[in-house]
């Protein structure tokens, strides 16, 4: 199986964010498999990081 990991899940992962279930952070963690990030995680992160240096 291959992972495919959103913005969200990839940063609740990276900052063992509580909103990732410990059966998802277990799965990504375990798994012998390749985990990929999705291309547009980091211009979903550069966008969001954009917009909150607004306010």
């Amino acid at each position: 199986m291959k992972l495919l990991l959103d913005t969200h899940t990839f940063l609740w992962f990276i900052e063992n964010h509580k909103n990732l279930s410990e059966a998802s952070r277990k799965l990504i963690e375990t798994t012998q498999d390749e985990v990929y990030v999705s291309i547009v995680t980091p211009w979903e992160i550069a966008i969001k990081t954009n917009i909150a240096s607004l306010f």
